[in-house]
């Protein structure tokens, strides 16, 4: 599944992976859609013919959550005014 607006953006194509038995659910995404990647879950979790259940969404989501915070981290520290002495 591929969520986002525009496929020329191909450098920020994410994507979520849930292997479970012998299925596996491929999640698509462009950065900043991370909403609708979320919407797709819940979509998922309700559809009643897979076995993708609410605990796989729950799953997905924490891995989402826990690659923002990286990613947020990541920008923080680089943005971050570099120190070359410490504090007193």
């Amino acid at each position: 599944m591929y969520l986002g607006s525009d496929r020329k953006v191909k450098q920020n194509l994410r994507q979520l992976v849930l292997t479970k038995g012998a299925e596996k659910y491929v999640f698509r995404y462009e950065q900043g859609c991370e909403d609708s990647l979320l919407d797709a879950l819940v979509v998922q979790a309700k559809d009643t013919r897979t076995n993708f259940d609410w605990f796989d969404a729950a799953v997905l989501s924490f891995k989402l959550t826990q690659s923002l915070i990286t990613e947020a981290d990541k920008i923080l520290s680089e943005k971050a005014p570099q120190m070359t002495e410490p504090l007193e």
